[in-house]
């Protein structure tokens, strides 16, 4: 087992749905991102533009994206760290790229989890959020393609954090 995936648009329920994963199970555990720019900071590792310019030259960098103005990047060697003291990363992913890009980069079994929600309540989270971007929040999650290959679909509008948490661990100790 190499770990999660959980793929979905702003608001659809990442950051709360690993909440409740690591509250089922103290073996999941945010992968968190190397991000650099404005933002929220809660979850990312912060870091500068010229350190994540270093680890891109050195060939360290799995995925990387910019958006809402931040820099994000998922590291090699971080997400390589956790596997290897026996957690269970869960990576969060809002393009469907990230998931060939981790799979290509760390083979293992990863199981991909795509959460979903109404716009409606993807608009009402973020707006409870307090990030002062909710157009281009609502404008990405207009951009998020479904997958048609998930391992799992959960609708967090109607699924619980708890149920869908249970669900994943379900998926990952069979």
């Amino acid at each position: 087992m190499s770990g999660v995936i959980l793929y979905g648009a702003p608001a659809a329920g990442k950051d709360t749905v690993t909440d409740a994963l690591t509250r089922v199970d103290a073996r999941f555990c945010l992968f968190e991102r190397l991000k650099s720019g404005r933002g929220r900071t809660a979850g990312y590792r912060m870091t500068s533009d010229d350190a994540l310019d270093q680890l891109a030259a050195s060939g360290e960098v799995i995925w990387e994206n910019t958006r809402y103005g931040a820099r994000y990047v998922i590291d090699r060697p971080s997400l390589q760290a956790v596997i290897d003291s026996g957690r269970i990363p869960v990576v969060h992913a809002g393009q469907p790229e990230v998931i060939s890009a981790v799979r290509a980069a760390m083979p293992g079994i990863w199981i991909v989890v795509q959460l979903s929600t109404s716009r409606a309540v993807a608009q009402a989270r973020i707006i409870e959020r307090s990030t002062g971007d909710t157009t281009a929040r609502l404008a990405a999650w207009d951009a998020t393609p479904w997958l048609s290959d998930a391992d799992l679909d959960v609708d967090t509008g109607d699924v619980p954090p708890e149920t869908a948490a249970r669900l994943i661990r379900s998926l990952v100790t069979r």
